[in-house]
């Protein structure tokens, strides 16, 4: 099958490719525990609808690294550095607000009965979980430094092997946010029942944005 993979589509070491894109999809960062956390808190139709502004972040991503924007990044410093910084602050600015929600829940007495009073993921999920997963320029380096390993440059039609690749890493992304999203959505009740939980939920996961954005301003090319 890896022959008949390579002769049809140029892709090289199939197996390999599909097992370090298990790996790093499984790896945690702002896209999954941010459609978790909206998953947990506002429910399954509302946790598919931030995978989806995931999906199509990604998407974006590969294609841009595709057509040479991972080199236009990395040869150009000030491009890098002004996307590497308004990417880490939007990160931050996530977490603060999920902080401060956090806060403002611990201080009111009042117990949330309704996936509809909890706001703590307030607006569009779509739209926030498409700009975090535009917002970060090392997914943009790693689609290409990644990819470009497993296809084969004599091949006559490159731009299929990057198809079947992205494809790849987009059905593995939606099996495991799926999971996800079913775990949060089975952690909901507990949300809607127990107000220093969803608290303790909101303010773990925003700490951890504000981590993210401070790693990603200090990543270098």
């Amino acid at each position: 099958m890896n022959a008949l993979i390579h002769a049809s589509f140029g892709v090289s070491d199939f197996w390999t490719f599909l097992l370090g894109t298990i790996f790093i999809v499984l790896l945690p960062g702002p896209n999954s525990l941010y459609v978790l956390s909206v998953a947990a808190q506002r429910g399954v139709r509302a946790g598919y609808r931030g995978a989806c502004g995931i999906f199509v972040g990604d998407l974006v991503l590969m294609v841009l690294s595709a057509g040479g924007m991972a080199a236009l990044l990395k040869s150009n410093a000030g491009l890098f550095y002004a996307v590497k910084y308004v990417g880490a602050a939007y990160l931050g600015w996530i977490g603060i607000q999920m902080l401060l929600h956090c806060l403002k829940m611990l201080k009111t007495r009042q117990v949330v009965v309704a996936a509809k009073e909890l706001p703590v993921q307030a607006g569009d999920p779509f739209a926030k979980a498409l700009i975090i997963s535009l917002m970060n320029p090392k997914a943009i380096l790693f689609f290409i430094s990644f990819f470009i390993q497993f296809v084969d440059p004599e091949f006559h039609a490159p731009l299929l092997s990057y198809y079947l690749l992205g494809l790849i890493c987009q059905l593995s992304s939606f099996t495991y946010l799926t999971l996800i999203i079913f775990a949060g959505a089975r952690l909901a009740e507990s949300f809607r029942q127990r107000r220093r939980l969803s608290a303790a939920m909101s303010g773990g996961v925003g700490a951890m944005f504000i981590g993210f954005g401070l790693k990603l301003a200090t990543a270098t090319l």
